[in-house]
């Protein structure tokens, strides 16, 4: 034998028929939270701050960059001056 009961009513008046708690003021908390970090993180992404961050000694960084690839490309073949 089956049968199916539907039951129609809201959340909250299903979690207070089984008993069980209230976690709306908490998550409404938590997602106040969750905005604030959100946007102080949203407010450290603009172009120049992101542009400072990867790169700290600007065209600096992307020489010596080249340079030690090309060390490292270079220093295989034979008759290179660096080993």
């Amino acid at each position: 034998m089956k049968f199916t009961v539907d039951v129609d009513c809201t959340p909250e008046e299903a979690r207070a028929f089984l008993g069980l708690p209230d976690v709306k003021p908490m998550q409404d908390a938590l997602m106040r939270q969750v905005e604030e970090r959100m946007k102080a993180a949203l407010s450290s992404m603009d172009p120049d701050t992101m542009m400072k961050t990867w790169m700290p000694a600007g065209l600096q960084g992307m020489e010596q960059l080249q340079k030690l690839f090309w060390t490292q490309f270079t220093a295989g073949f034979p008759g290179s001056k660096e080993k």
